[in-house]
Formats: C-alpha cells, structure tokens, sequence
C-alpha cells in the first residue's frame, strides 16, 4: 500500500541532484542510445521525470518505487535514454533491499540475478555473438550489484542493531544485579543492627520503665547499673558497625565478628540483665570438640541465639530459658526456649523483625527454621526457637 507519509529529505535531495543532473545531460545532447521508436529527444524527459518522482519514494514505499522504477526503465529503452535515469533506477533497486520488507530483502536479489541470468541468456540466442554478454553485463551492474550492495548494507545494519539491543539487554541486566545487590546488602545491614543492639535497648528499656515505677532506691540503683551496662556494650557494637561500614574492618579488625565461643559472655551477660525479672539463661553446649564451623554459620547461629535471648528479655514469663546446640548429621542444631505466660513488670515492645531476621539468616545458609509454642517436660507452655544449620562448606546457601 503506498505510503501517503511525507518525503524524506535526503530523498528530495536525491530526486532534485537527479533531475537536475538529467537535465544537464541533456541540454549538452548526450543520450544512451540512437536508432528508438520514439527518437525526439525530448521524449528522454518523460521517464527522467517519473524515475526522479519515484525517488521520493525510495524509502516510504520502496516496493512500489522499484516495480514503477522497472516499468519506467523498460519505457526509458524506446527513448534516446538518459544517464540520470540508469543511475536513480540503481538507487531504487538499493533502497529496496535495505529499507523494504525483512522478505522483499530476500527475494530481490535472486529475482535480480535471474532477470539478469535469462537477459544474457535471451540475447545471446538473439544476437548470436558477444555483445549478448555485454548486454548482461550491463542489466546485471543495473539491478543485481545494487540489490547485492544493499543487502550487505543492511546485514551490517542488522548486526549494529542486534549489537545495541545486546548492550542495552547487558547494561539493564548488570542494574538489576546492582539492584538486588543493593537490597540484600541493605537487608544484612538491617539484620546486624537489628540483632546487635536490639537486645541492649529492649534492656534498656525495661530496666528505665521499671525505675520509673518502682519507687525504690535500691531497685532504681540496679536499674541504672544495667542500663549503664547495656548502654556502653550497645555503643560499642554501634561502633564496630560504624566502622565496618566505614572502611570494611572494625576496630578489631575482620575477627570483631562474633563468634560461638563468645556464647558464654553473652548468656552471662542475658544472665545478668533478666535476673531480676526472675529468669535463669542456662548453655549447654554440645558442638563444642565436633571441629570448626564455617564463619557464616557461627555468626548466624550467634545472631539467632543472641536475638532469642532478646526475644526472652522482652516476653517471657519468669523461669529457666534454656540454650542449646548440637551437632549431628552434618547439621548444627540451635535450640532457644523460654516459658510463656504473664510476666510481672513492665515489657518492651515487640515488632516481629527479629523472627524475620533470623528466618532471612538460616534461609540464606540453606538451613531449616521454626519458632512457636511446645510443651516442655515438666508440661509448661514454652516457646521454642529452634534453627538447623548445614555446617559443609559445600552445602552453605549462596
């Protein structure tokens, strides 16, 4: 269907260098051929004329503007001929391969190379002699070198294209991987402060309510003894964090990373804190001689036993909380359980990050987690956090 659309530029320029350049031919006498039906010279104007129209076409419509080119061309041959005309019908037949159709693409250069094939083989049965030959010469440089420039034209255009898409494909690929980068680094950092000071400030917390409410001297004094403790040991894994994402080590150095056999300081130091909400922290610790951990599995079954404690400090009812590790199978078991029920004192709020957290860590490492209500062995309501951890280096999630 022919497009209605308005003349590219550079196909106005063309039609204009044509018919201009056909007029000059012209006007000095210089034709292609003598001997026409139609041997006026003037009659050379008419398909010069249609051949720069259809220029116009070139790129809007090339389909259309190589048939009419063709029929204007075999026109041409009844006419003295002009130069101009030859040149602007190798122009069409060049356009038509690169801004045609992906099948027209195709097809002209094999119906090319046939019309030039059968032209040879047509006038050489007529002629009998060499000028045949030179007559498909001729045809073959008029329709088939154009159409063959245009295909490599277009296959590297292709190629350029498909080159671009690639990079743009590339670079959206290497955002989204930046992005997600990002996210998980932002969730890690989430975590970290979350399990590093969240059990500091839940005892911080409690211990100001309870000052506040107890009018006691004796009772304020040790509250504000924990709070202090609390406070500074709050700082200084605040510290350690500042400084590991300042420049990559803390003032420690890479070890700052908590390990498990700091488990004892940090049980006592749960100890120390809920005593006076009447709870006892018990380790039994039974991974211990079963040989080194991954660092990724110590610092996450810290972080799980560390966030439990905290979880403990802030909703259990008083009684034992008890703390337990194994190792079996090629699996590091982390048990936390504390009793449940009402509590006397005050309580700090909740707001559920802690169990994502810990969810997020052993789901990361490729463990198993679960955290709810069990009845003990002596028939009380408790909860449970309990985490299963692979301790193979090969088996450790990425």
């Amino acid at each position: 269907m022919l497009s209605l659309t308005r003349p590219h530029r550079h196909d106005v320029l063309l039609a204009a260098t044509g018919l201009a350049g056909g007029l000059l031919l012209w006007l000095v006498g210089l034709h292609l051929q003598n001997g026409r039906p139609f041997s006026a010279p003037w009659t050379a104007l008419l398909p010069l004329a249609g051949m720069a129209c259809l220029e116009l076409l070139r790129r809007s419509a090339p389909r259309t503007a190589v048939v009419a080119g063709t029929l204007v061309l075999v026109a041409d041959q009844f006419t003295p001929g002009n130069l101009a005309t030859v040149l602007m019908y190798t122009d069409l037949m060049y356009a038509a391969v690169v801004y045609g159709t992906p099948a027209a693409a195709r097809r002209i250069p094999v119906t090319a190379f046939l019309v030039t094939v059968a032209v040879t083989i047509g006038f050489f049965a007529w002629f009998r002699t060499g000028q045949a030959l030179l007559i498909g010469t001729v045809t073959g440089m008029v329709s088939f070198a154009p159409a063959i420039t245009g295909v490599s034209v277009r296959n590297h255009r292709d190629a350029a294209e498909a080159a671009r898409l690639r990079a743009d494909q590339t670079a959206l690929l290497a955002e989204m991987d930046r992005v997600q980068a990002v996210t998980a680094e932002r969730s890690r950092m989430a975590r970290e402060l979350h399990d590093m000071v969240a059990g500091h400030l839940s005892a911080i917390a409690i211990h100001s309510t309870a000052a506040l409410s107890i009018d006691d001297p004796g009772t304020s004094r040790d509250a504000l003894g924990v709070i202090r403790e609390n406070s500074v040991m709050g700082l200084a894994e605040m510290r350690r964090l500042i400084g590991l994402l300042r420049d990559g080590s803390g003032d420690d150095g890479p070890s700052a990373a908590p390990t498990l056999a700091s488990l004892d300081a940090l049980v006592a130091q749960a100890g120390s804190t809920s005593a006076a909400d009447g709870l006892t922290v018990t380790l039994d610790d039974g991974h211990r001689g079963a040989g080194p951990l991954p660092a990724p599995v110590e610092l996450a079954a810290y972080r799980i036993v560390q966030e439990s404690l905290t979880n403990a400090l802030k909703h259990a009812a008083p009684g034992p909380v008890e703390v337990r590790l194994g190792r079996s199978g090629g699996r590091l078991t982390v048990e936390v359980s504390s009793v449940t029920g009402d509590r006397p004192g005050p309580r700090a709020p909740g707001s559920g990050t802690g169990l994502l957290g810990m969810r997020e860590r052993v789901a990361l490492l490729g463990g198993t987690f679960d955290a709810g209500p069990v009845s003990g062995t002596d028939g009380t309501a408790r909860w449970r956090v309990r985490a299963e951890l692979p301790v193979g280096e090969g088996k450790i999630g990425r």
